[in-house]
């Protein structure tokens, strides 16, 4: 009996063969048991004029922003320094001086 590979992914031990293929019962991974595979590569973040953005990087608003549940607006021209890029539908996580900790879209901010 061979042994089988812990799944790339999770790194699950109840792997299984079909097909030539290795199967995760636990997250629906396939791969092929020879192959090498490549990490994913790091998510690039572009503003809206399409500069890579950056942990630690200075933006600058380049629309006003209502503040969902609030009656505050960043305004056009606003700099928002030292940002966070995260995973998710809003892109950056930044503290804006008078609003607070807040996530922003990065198709509305430009490298300042």
């Amino acid at each position: 009996m061979t042994t089988l590979p812990p799944c790339p992914k999770c790194q699950s031990e109840y792997t299984y063969e079909d097909a030539g293929n290795c199967v995760c019962p636990e997250c629906g991974h396939e791969w092929r048991p020879g192959e090498v595979e490549v990490g994913d590569e790091a998510r690039v973040v572009k503003d809206a004029v399409g500069n890579v953005l950056a942990d630690g990087d200075t933006v600058t608003v380049i629309k006003d922003l209502k503040v969902k549940g609030s009656s505050l607006v960043v305004k056009v021209g606003t700099k928002v320094r030292n940002i966070r890029l995260v995973d998710g539908d809003h892109d950056i996580d930044c503290k804006i001086d008078g609003i607070g900790q807040m996530g922003l879209k990065s198709e509305f901010v430009k490298k300042a």
